[in-house]
């Protein structure tokens, strides 16, 4: 039989990716491996995931549910457009081990030969992170009733630190992952006029600016140390990096509840923090550019929303992290240089609001003075979006998920010395509290 070039092509290229995955495919040799490198980190006891994988008896009965995921590519999330920027968490499986998941699941999942398992990871058991030098949680637990809107819970709790602390890991741990939309903590340096009339150690609803078209009321407090929401990492800076927490300061605690038709007490949730063994040289400094000037209307599919940062001075980005809510369809990050020249970071083309990913750049950038970091997003707000909870409404900015958000976080790293004003032209283009 004479085969046509083209086909001779397919069969070749499907015979050289057939030949990557081994003939007998087992759990211990083949599977674990790779669970253990994308999966275990979520899929163990006290973690988001549903079930634990750590084991073959664990992993044994989700056979075919992991072939599917990962096939489909559900499964580790990771929605970066593959064309654009390199990132140094990139969670995607390669195409081999998706194969190897998927024969394992077509051989009847078999458990191959005990002697074969890596040896196991090794989690500190309540935390991603390293044992925290400290731990920091509401003084008091809250009672969150069985239903109605609950607006954002802030409670100031003072850090008691005398000398300049530097974190080098963080992590938000909610104590109620059912019914916590978010945590973020942010850090209150002395002197600092936000929230200046709150009580410390009791929950407060921070006040809401005046309602003005004109005026952006999207603007976020610059010190954010650390957050959480589904699929968003704990803050792990490299050896001579940190965050800054100066003496002195107060954290505030941000804390977002909903309800689920049963009524609970949350007094668990806390955040950890390990601070660095040595001074580090570069600082790090979580940003972002917002827009809260949009008005989504009713009915829209793509309805386009820019954002922009300018930089007062030279630094490095480090991080990406783009956010918002249920109409929220793909966003984008880009450079745009002072010689006009512009390059694209990031393209998220099918934004899932249930994970809020972190994009590590695999090489931080350095930024020129005058640089722009721009953002564009896109909402849909039809009614063919499954995630939109009135298509019938023109959706502006707002705290709870029915509303919206238009926010492009990013990490900034910086020498440590480097005044934070420095970061923001004169006169400044981005607000700050």
């Amino acid at each position: 039989m004479r085969l046509e070039p083209l086909t001779a092509a397919i069969l070749v290229v499907s015979a050289s990716g057939a030949a990557t995955v081994p003939p007998q495919v087992t759990f211990t040799r083949d599977v674990a491996p790779i669970l253990e490198k994308n999966c275990q980190g979520c899929h163990r006891p006290g973690e988001a995931a549903p079930f634990s994988l750590l084991t073959y008896q664990q992993a044994r009965p989700w056979a075919k549910a992991m072939k599917e995921a990962v096939r489909l590519k559900k499964m580790p999330p990771w929605f970066a457009d593959p064309h654009y920027g390199k990132f140094s968490n990139d969670r995607s499986l390669a195409p081999k081990d998706v194969d190897i998941i998927a024969a394992w699941a077509d051989a009847g999942a078999p458990e191959g030969d005990p002697k074969d398992l890596p040896a196991p990871l090794s989690f500190v058991e309540g935390w991603s992170i390293p044992k925290p030098d400290v731990v920091f949680q509401p003084p008091q637990a809250f009672e969150i009733p069985a239903s109605g809107t609950i607006e954002y819970q802030k409670i100031i709790v003072p850090s008691g630190f005398t000398e300049d602390k530097w974190v080098q890991f963080a992590e938000a741990r909610p104590g109620d992952r059912a019914r916590i939309h978010h945590m973020i903590l942010y850090v209150r340096e002395p002197g600092s006029h936000w929230l200046k009339d709150a009580k410390p150690g009791v929950f407060f609803i921070a006040p809401k600016p005046a309602a003005d078209e004109n005026v952006d009321t999207a603007a976020l407090p610059s010190d954010f140390l650390v957050g959480y929401a589904p699929g968003q990492p704990p803050e792990i800076m490299p050896p001579g990096q940190a965050k800054l927490i100066k003496a002195g300061s107060d954290l505030v605690l941000e804390i977002h509840y909903t309800t689920n038709g049963a009524a609970a007490t949350d007094h668990g949730s806390k955040f950890g923090l390990v601070f660095a063994r040595v001074a580090p040289k570069e600082r790090v400094l979580t940003l972002s550019a917002t827009n809260g000037t949009f008005k989504i209307p009713p009915g829209d599919p793509n309805y386009k929303v820019d954002s922009e940062f300018q930089l007062g001075t030279t630094v490095k980005l480090a991080g990406l992290h783009p956010h918002m809510h249920g109409r929220g369809k793909d966003f984008e990050y880009r450079i745009v240089y002072p010689n006009g020249e512009t390059q694209t970071l990031l393209r998220v083309p099918r934004y899932n609001w249930h994970w809020q990913l972190w994009y590590n750049l695999a090489e931080p950038i350095v930024l020129p003075k005058g640089a722009k970091i721009e953002c564009t997003a896109h909402f849909d707000n039809s009614p063919n979006n499954p995630d939109n909870a009135d298509p019938t409404k023109e959706v502006s900015w707002g705290d709870q998920s029915w509303d919206e958000m238009m926010v492009g976080f990013f990490n900034l790293v910086f020498p440590a010395g480097m005044p934070v004003k420095d970061i923001f032209p004169a006169p400044a283009t981005a607000a700050r509290r």
